[in-house]
């Protein structure tokens, strides 16, 4: 048999060979079967699915695969607290390995993220797996609409923190992960609004603000609900943002995706969810999470892109958790690739939007800064879930005690929209003094742009008193949560040139009305951004005037002409 190697590019001569190499031992019946190295088993494979990859396994991965085709390209979105590099993989053709070369292809980006939470280990396993079938097996074709970017161990320093019993409800199956959190203790889904990790910061600027996927994917694992879904999801939620892009998500790409599970693969997938026994058994409630956007899918709904939530069922076996984080991760990069123009029009729409609403709307409107969990209009029919029996105790009393069987119910509350209780009005802008530098550049590090005062002007519009700050009494994450009680009142004021403004007519608009309002129940305020100010000024024994000014008509300059 003849190969014209010298036609073949990059390493695609290794491919060549194993292929002759199953020829000659008679590893192929009717038609030429692709043998991969050794390198590209994966550790569960490898193990009968009793143990998950480690850092050191993923990158001689992907340090192999990349060798094998000329549609993949390594870079890496930043270190670790520990130092380890985060790899971020590249997926085009024609090859690109640049943010400019993506945009000029024309193909929306397609962002799908494992290992958050570094017990959580599908994601891992199922971006690998994908990179393989995508460059070297029959899935190729989902490269023809998209360019897909994966970073697989996103928790690379909690990943090799591998012991028994992190995961208990995941019925010691792989039989040792990692830990929750990343190097400096932190849960990096929580991180999106206070980027304290370098994980966090590596994202937001190396992945979201340069690559702008119009469609983001975290890989996750249940915690232990004992419903009867293979995988739960949840769209970026709205709250704050544009309805358009929720509205897709959750209404047509998540449904068809649903429908396709069960229909090809025998799958069950839902709408993510807890419920309570305690509250009722059977339950008439089922919970979704909350619409903070401190949580990174939840952040993309205030920028105008579409993103999803999986959850795989902690308490399937580890290669069923695979399978399921697999056709789901799997079916996305389908119908993105099918619909990538509808979705890139949808996300652009929704932009655009967004700054015409500022535009016509600034002072006018209000919009929620607050928000409660209410119920869906549509109740869940054909919920499913594990069974609870009620068994007496020999001391009279009565015990829930959970069955295998599956059961299905009518009639369940699904909790899964949110709606304001405190409002507030938009502004045109923000006028941050330069004093507060440490604001103007973490919301430059978000993306927003921000601009220096060239000269000393006067600003109409409204100022917030606080009457009342308070600080939670423990810490999360690191902090006493804040939040400020008081009123706004109309105001113009002095700045000076240097000061900070932020103009709302740009495409981060809802996020930044997010972070900047000081009764938002997830900006900057909540996470303690500023204490040291409002301390300094006395708020513990007074009321002080919050720094961020709020802006709605068009300036005055100081010499009395209107811009």
């Amino acid at each position: 048999m003849y190969f014209p190697f010298s036609k073949l590019g990059y390493n695609m001569k290794k491919i060549a060979i194993l292929l002759i190499f199953s020829i000659v031992t008679g590893n192929v019946q009717s038609q030429v079967k692709q043998a991969w190295p050794e390198d590209l088993i994966l550790t569960p494979e490898k193990s009968g699915f009793d143990k998950t990859s480690t850092y050191g396994e993923v990158m001689k991965f992907i340090n192999t695969i990349k060798n094998l085709s000329p549609y993949i390209q390594v870079s890496t979105i930043g270190k670790s607290p520990m130092g380890k590099e985060i790899p971020l993989v590249i997926l085009a053709k024609p090859a690109i390995s640049t943010p400019e070369q993506a945009r000029a292809s024309g193909k929306p980006v397609v962002y799908i993220q494992g290992n958050i939470h570094a017990g959580e280990v599908e994601g891992k396993e199922v971006t690998m797996m994908l990179m393989r079938d995508i460059l070297l097996g029959k899935k190729g074709n989902l490269l023809d609409n998209q360019i897909i970017v994966f970073v697989p161990i996103y928790n690379t320093d909690g990943n090799d923190k591998m012991a028994k019993g992190l995961r208990p409800t995941q019925e010691n199956s792989p039989l040792e992960t990692g830990e929750r959190e990343n190097g400096q203790g932190l849960d990096l889904n929580r991180d999106a609004i206070k980027m304290e990790a370098p994980e966090t910061q590596g994202l937001i600027q190396n992945v979201i603000t340069a690559w702008d996927p119009q469609m983001s994917v975290d890989l996750h694992t249940t915690n232990g609900t004992w419903h009867a879904y293979s995988l739960t999801w949840a769209p970026s939620y709205f709250y704050a943002g544009e309805p358009a892009t929720y509205h897709y998500t959750n209404d047509i790409i998540l449904p068809s995706i649903t429908q396709k599970a069960k229909d090809s693969y025998g799958l069950y997938f839902g709408p993510y969810g807890d419920y309570n026994i305690k509250e009722a058994w059977p339950p008439k409630n089922f919970y979704t999470y909350n619409h903070h956007p401190r949580y990174i899918i939840n952040q993309f709904g205030l920028r105008n892109r579409m993103a999803i939530l999986s959850e795989a069922f902690a308490h399937d076996r580890f290669y069923q958790r695979i399978n399921s984080t697999y056709v789901f991760a799997y079916e996305i990069l389908d119908y993105c690739n099918k619909h990538a123009r509808e979705i890139t029009k949808i996300n652009h729409d929704a932009e655009t939007a967004a700054i015409k609403n500022i535009i016509a709307n600034a002072g006018k409107i209000k919009k929620g800064v607050r928000f409660k969990m209410v119920p869906v209009a549509k109740k869940i029919n054909g919920f499913r879930t594990y069974e609870y029996n009620n068994f007496l105790k020999p001391d009279g009393t009565n015990s829930l005690v959970k069955t295998g069987k599956v059961v299905t119910y009518d009639n369940v509350t699904y909790y899964g929209e949110f709606k304001d209780t405190v409002q507030s009005t938009i502004p045109r802008g923000y006028i941050i003094p330069a004093a507060l530098s440490v604001i103007a550049e973490h919301l430059m590090k978000q993306g927003v742009k921000v601009e220096r005062l060239e000269k000393d002007e006067i600003f109409n519009g409204e100022v917030f008193t606080i009457d009342k700050f308070t600080k939670a009494p423990r810490k999360f994450e690191g902090h006493l949560m804040a939040s400020a009680e008081g009123n706004f009142e109309p105001a113009s004021r002095s700045f000076q040139k240097g000061d900070y403004k932020v103009d709302m007519a740009q495409p981060l608009t809802n996020l930044i009305f997010y972070m900047l309002e000081p009764q938002s129940d997830d900006g900057l305020l909540t996470w303690n951004f500023f204490d040291a100010y409002l301390e300094q000024k006395g708020i513990t024994n007074k009321p002080v005037e919050f720094p961020v000014f709020k802006y709605f008509t068009a300036n005055i300059t100081s010499n009395g002409w209107k811009k």
